[in-house]
C-alpha cells in the first residue's frame, strides 16, 4: 500500500491534531444548512480514499469503518488492516465494537492521537457480532454501555476527546421507552452524542421509525445523529424537518454517490440518488493515489455504476 497518503496507528512522529470543537460544529451547521452531514461507518467501504472524496462533496464528519477492539489491540497487524488515516484528515471519529470495558478503553485510548473522536458500536445486527455480544446486543446492555464509555473517558490519553454511540432501537413492546431511557443513561454518563439508525436489530428493510428519533431527541439536551434510508439530499433535508435532529448520517445512499449531501450538484442535477460520472473519476484516482485494495475498490464501484449499467453489464463487472 502507498504511503504517501496514508499512516497507521503504528507510525512514529504523528504530529498533534488540532482539537474540532464539535459542539460548535453542530450549531455552526445547524444554522448554515440545518444539520451537520455524517458518513456512516461501514465495514470495508469507509476507507481513507472514500472519506477524502465525501468530505469534498459536503460531508462535514467522516467515521472509520467499524473495527473490533479486541484484535486492534492485541494484534500490530490487525491495527495496520483496520485502521489508516490521511495527515489532516478530520472531522474523523474512529468506531469500535466492544463488549469488555476494559478492551474498549484500551482501544479508545491507543488511537485517540490520530483521531477527533471514538464511538461505540450499538446497532450493528450482523448474526456474528450478536453472538458476540458485540453491535446491537448492547442496546439491552445500558449498564454496560455506561461502564465502557465511562472507563474510557478515564483513560489519559483521550484527553477531552468526544465519546458517542451509534445504536438501533430497543427491541420489544416498549421499543420507544426502553431506547429513551438508554439513551438518557448514555447522556448522563458523558456520551457526547448519539446516532439513532431508526430500526430494531430484527428489521431489515421496514421503514425507519422516524418518530422514534424525534422522540430520542426531544428527550435529550446532547445532539442526535439520524441515521436510516438516507438515498438523497431530499431524504436528508426531510428526515432532519421531521425528526429535528443535529445531524443527519448516510449509509448505503452515500455509497451509491458520494457525492450525496453535495448541494451544488443536486441543484446542477436537480437529483442526488446518482453518481455523476467525474465523481466516479475522482474515486479512481483517489483509490489509486491511496492504494486501496482492488477489491474494496471494485465493491465501491459496483454501488456508484448500478444506475448506468444494464442488468448484463452489472452481472459482468460483478464477477
Amino acid at each position: 500500500m502507498s504511503r504517501e497518503c496514508v499512516e497507521d496507528v503504528d507510525s512514529e512522529g504523528v504530529g498533534e491534531r488540532m482539537v474540532v470543537d464539535f459542539n460548535g460544529l453542530f450549531q455552526r451547521q445547524r444554522e448554515e444548512k440545518g444539520y451537520v452531514s455524517v458518513c456512516a461507518p461501514m465495514v470495508r467501504y469507509s476507507k481513507v480514499a472514500f472519506r477524502n472524496v465525501v468530505r469534498r462533496h459536503g460531508v462535514d464528519v467522516v467515521f472509520t469503518p467499524m473495527i473490533v477492539a479486541e484484535t486492534f489491540v492485541s494484534s500490530n497487524r490487525a491495527r495496520e488492516a483496520d485502521f489508516m488515516t490521511a495527515p489532516a484528515e478530520g472531522p474523523l471519529v474512529a468506531q469500535f465494537a466492544a463488549s469488555k470495558p476494559s478492551v474498549f478503553a484500551a482501544a479508545c485510548e491507543m488511537i485517540a492521537p490520530y483521531v477527533d473522536g471514538m464511538d461505540l458500536n450499538c446497532g450493528c445486527p450482523q448474526k456474528w457480532a450478536m453472538g458476540d455480544h458485540l453491535g446491537a446486543h448492547l442496546v439491552t446492555k445500558p449498564e454496560l454501555i455506561a461502564d465502557m464509555v465511562t472507563q474510557a473517558q478515564g483513560r489519559r490519553g483521550i484527553g477531552d476527546k468526544p465519546i458517542s454511540i451509534k445504536i438501533r432501537l430497543c427491541p420489544g413492546k416498549e421499543r420507544d421507552r426502553d431506547t429513551v431511557e438508554l439513551c438518557r443513561r448514555a447522556e448522563k454518563c458523558g456520551v457526547s452524542w448519539i446516532s439513532v439508525h431508526g430500526r430494531t436489530y430484527k428489521e431489515k428493510k421496514s421503514t425507519p421509525h422516524y418518530h422514534s428519533i424525534k422522540l430520542i431527541k426531544d428527550s435529550l439536551q446532547i445532539p442526535v445523529i439520524a441515521n436510516g434510508d438516507v438515498f438523497s439530499l431530499e431524504d436528508a433535508e426531510t428526515i432532519a424537518m421531521s425528526t429535528g435532529c443535529d445531524g443527519i448520517m448516510s449509509a448505503r445512499g452515500i455509497l451509491r454517490n458520494p457525492a450525496l449531501f453535495d448541494r451544488s450538484i443536486f441543484e446542477e442535477n436537480k437529483s442526488s440518488r446518482n453518481c455523476p460520472l467525474d465523481v466516479i473519476e475522482e474515486y479512481v484516482n483517489e483509490a489509486i493515489a491511496c492504494g486501496t485494495l482492488t477489491t474494496i475498490a471494485h465493491h465501491h464501484l459496483i454501488f456508484m455504476t448500478e444506475h448506468i449499467l444494464s442488468r448484463s453489464d452489472r452481472h459482468e463487472f460483478n464477477r
